[in-house]
Formats: C-alpha cells, sequence, structure tokens
C-alpha cells in the first residue's frame, strides 16, 4: 500500500511540470475568448513574437532557417523567425475561435475571411464517394483544411500526432474530435486504421511533414531527413487519388484553403508505386510551399532531428 501511494507521488511530482505548463495554456485561451476574434489573434501574435525568441527553441529556429536558406542574410532569418513566432501565436488564438473563423459561403464565396482554390474539385470528391488521400504540411492554419470538410460533409480521417504533453493532448484532441471527425493519433496501429477508411471508400488527410525516425531517407530542402512512407504504402494497396492542400493565412486575418489537382505518384521497375520517390515528392512539395510563404511553417520543429546537437 506505502509503495502505490510513493509510486503515485512520484509520478505526479514527474508530471507536474507539464500539468502546470498546460494549466497555463489553458488560462490563456480563456482569456482570449474574452476578446474579439481579431484582437486576441493580434494580441497572441505580439505575445509569442515577445516570448518566442527567449525560449531555447529559437536557437534550433534560427538553425534550422539558416540551412534552409544559406543565401539569406542574419536579419532576413532573424525576421523570418519573429515572424514565425508570431504565426504560432496565431495558430494558438485561431484554436478558440475557429468555428467562428471559418465562414466560408459557397453561394457567396469572397464574402468572409475565407477564401477557396478548387472547389470543383472538392464538388467532385463530395459527390463520388470515393477512397482518397489529402496531404498537407504545417503550413498556415492547417487545422482549417479537416474543418472545412467537416464543414460541408466531406468527413476525412486525419492521422495526428499528439502533443508530447499528455495534458494538453488531450485538449487538443477532444478539440479536433468535436469540429474534424473523425482521429487517428500516430503510432504502431495508426496504419490499419486508415486503411479500413480507405477499404470503405472514404477519405484520408495526412501531414507529410512530420519527424519520423525510421522513415525513407529522403532530402528537405537539400538536407537529409528521413520521410514516413504510409501513404505511398496506402496508395499501392487501395490505388487512391492523392491530392495536395493546404491553408495561407492572408493580411486582415484572412485565409485561402487550396486544394490541388491530384497528382501522378512515381512507380518503378515493377511499375508499383515508388515508395521512396513519392517520399521525396511530398518533401518537395511542401518545401514549395514553404519557399513560398517561410514565415508561416513551423521552423521550431526538429525535423531534420538536430537539437541534441545544440543542446
Amino acid at each position: 500500500m506505502l509503495r502505490r501511494v510513493i509510486t503515485k507521488l512520484v509520478l505526479a511530482m514527474r508530471n507536474f511540470p507539464q500539468w502546470l505548463v498546460a494549466q497555463l495554456l489553458f488560462v490563456i485561451l480563456k482569456l482570449l475568448k474574452l476578446l474579439p476574434a481579431d484582437a486576441a489573434i493580434e494580441f497572441a501574435d505580439r505575445l509569442v513574437r515577445f516570448v518566442g525568441p527567449r525560449l531555447k527553441r529559437h536557437r534550433l529556429m534560427l538553425t534550422n532557417l539558416r540551412n534552409a536558406f544559406p543565401e539569406k542574410s542574419e536579419a532576413e532569418i532573424a525576421g523570418i523567425a519573429l515572424k514565425a513566432w508570431g504565426h504560432m501565436g496565431r495558430q494558438m488564438a485561431e484554436y478558440v475561435f475557429l468555428d467562428e473563423l471559418f465562414d466560408f459561403d459557397p453561394n457567396q464565396p469572397g464574402s468572409g475571411r475565407v477564401e477557396v482554390s478548387g472547389i470543383p474539385i472538392f464538388m467532385d470528391l463530395l459527390e463520388s464517394r470515393r477512397p482518397f488521400i489529402v496531404f498537407t504540411g504545417h503550413t498556415g492554419n492547417f487545422e482549417m483544411l479537416p474543418v472545412a470538410g467537416a464543414a460541408f460533409g466531406l468527413y476525412v480521417t486525419v492521422l495526428f500526432r499528439p502533443p508530447n504533453n499528455p495534458y494538453i493532448a488531450d485538449m487538443v484532441f477532444n478539440f479536433r474530435r468535436a469540429r474534424m471527425g473523425k482521429l487517428v493519433p500516430s503510432h504502431a496501429g495508426s496504419s490499419f486504421h486508415l486503411a479500413r477508411q480507405l477499404e470503405a471508400g472514404q477519405g484520408v488527410g495526412v501531414l507529410v511533414d512530420q519527424k519520423f525516425k525510421k522513415g525513407q531517407a529522403t532530402t528537405f530542402f537539400g538536407r537529409g531527413v528521413r520521410t514516413n512512407p504510409l501513404l505511398a504504402k496506402l496508395v499501392r494497396q487501395f490505388e487512391c487519388d492523392v491530392y495536395p492542400a493546404r491553408c495561407i493565412r492572408l493580411p486582415g486575418n484572412r485565409y485561402r484553403l487550396e486544394i490541388e489537382p491530384k497528382i501522378s505518384l512515381p512507380v518503378d521497375a515493377k511499375g508499383r508505386v515508388d515508395v521512396n520517390a513519392t517520399a521525396q515528392m511530398l518533401n518537395d512539395k511542401v518545401e514549395s510551399w514553404v519557399r513560398e510563404y517561410p514565415e508561416q511553417w513551423l521552423w521550431y520543429h526538429d525535423r531534420w532531428g538536430i537539437k541534441n546537437m545544440l543542446d
């Protein structure tokens, strides 16, 4: 009995820092909710621009940017980093107001905050009901893509990686589940869940720019990374269409959602989808998006696995 009590106390002490960080975040989100959406987003932008450069992760962000853009000056790198922190703040505030922010009306396009490019593709997927995969990266407010689909009845099963903080992970999961339909946390059995959805003729959404230790050897911004082979393997099995999609933040707290025409994946000598070449193609697509709007990507993310080298 005593051992059990001691074990619980030790675990509680270990989890206390994560619990404290989560509680601080919850308080900030509740305070943001008291403000109008625009004011809250702008405030969060300024707050995280102030706090971010004072965190240890700022060093990783600067190193990632220097490695990705060796042609840019230190002033340019610092400017992108500061804006990137601001976009992280915006992401935090947008969680609170996401239902309000997504106001796209297909009968009055251009009348609200959100504009959509690729509506004919979206309508085709909505009406034909066939298995498909949509992939994106951590650009703009990537959370808005599945919200947009669910708002019009196109429910996509989304593969996501929960935050490392378990208390924040629970909050994020509950928030997403209420607005995005089916969610599959990234773990050992997640591929089977996605396969079942495709087998049932439904859609799957995948973030393809996450760190994946045992993935395919590829490059991203000319540097070696490991990329998840899941998308290519699912296409091999189900021969489903693949569509790139992204969200772009626009001035004035507006957003553009883009779904691009389906892409043809590379095949190997046997005519099967080439897993490694497909992984590289996905990286190249995300890289092209990031080069266009570098401040809207998550540069604090340890995509290249160099964080331990900086500590």
